[in-house]
């Protein structure tokens, strides 16, 4: 196996499984369930997503609390299947760069439909900052809109990317973990020590990387709002 295999899409006789690997995340998370007196597991539950609300609605006006479900969805969903993947024998739908285009794109493409649907000369006046000289009006105006079409693959390819440089980097230092073993194992035992302090670092940037997405979009919304 090459050190890239890992980023194949898994498939079983022909049938491609990551629709299995999107979805099965949701099925850890416990159900809600009627009883006055909750598990401390619910409990944790309802917490943490109150606190993720609470985090991604901060930058945002009132007219942009209706966008709660949705980006909290999107930023319990990126992190689940961001820290399952760095499990053994896992696969990261998040490290498909189409996986992620396909989240991007329609999510900014709303923000940007909603603010020329609400605020048309607002929106159209970001791409041209106030007192800019005339003759630079023309290069700002393809400046602005260039950045502004960029946004959607910068979002996509920095989740992508991220997550795909973590898990390459952890193949590639636990190779060098067992090949080093028989023949030099003080120098094994130090690659493992690396591995081990780059493994809660890729925890961290899972968490961190479906945050910055979510906290993105919503700063977008915000500019349309």
């Amino acid at each position: 196996l090459s050190f890239f295999d890992q980023f194949s899409s898994p498939s079983l006789l022909g049938i491609p499984l990551v629709l299995i690997s999107m979805t099965f995340p949701a099925l850890l998370l416990p159900s809600q369930d009627n009883r006055w007196v909750t598990s401390r597991l619910s409990t944790l539950q309802l917490w943490t997503v109150n606190q993720i609300t609470k985090q991604i609605m901060m930058p945002l006006d009132k007219k942009g609390h209706k966008w709660a479900l949705i980006l909290t969805s999107l930023m319990v969903f990126l992190l689940l299947i961001n820290l399952l993947g760095l499990l053994p024998y896992t696969f990261t739908p998040t490290t498909q760069l189409s996986m992620s285009l396909a989240l991007a794109f329609p999510l900014w493409l709303a923000t940007l439909l909603t603010g020329l649907r609400n605020q048309p000369s607002t929106t159209l006046g970001h791409l041209l900052p106030e007192g800019t000289p005339t003759p630079l009006i023309p290069a700002l105006v393809l400046i602005e809109t260039t950045s502004l079409l960029i946004r959607p693959i910068a979002l996509g390819v920095r989740l992508t990317a991220n997550l795909t440089a973590g898990h390459l980097l952890i193949q590639l230092i636990s190779t060098a973990t067992i090949s080093l073993m028989t023949t030099m194992p003080v120098v094994s035992l130090l690659t493992f020590l690396i591995l081990l302090l780059l493994t809660i670092l890729e925890v961290a940037v899972a968490m961190i990387q479906a945050y910055v997405f979510v906290l993105l979009l919503s700063l977008y919304l915000q500019e349309n709002i």
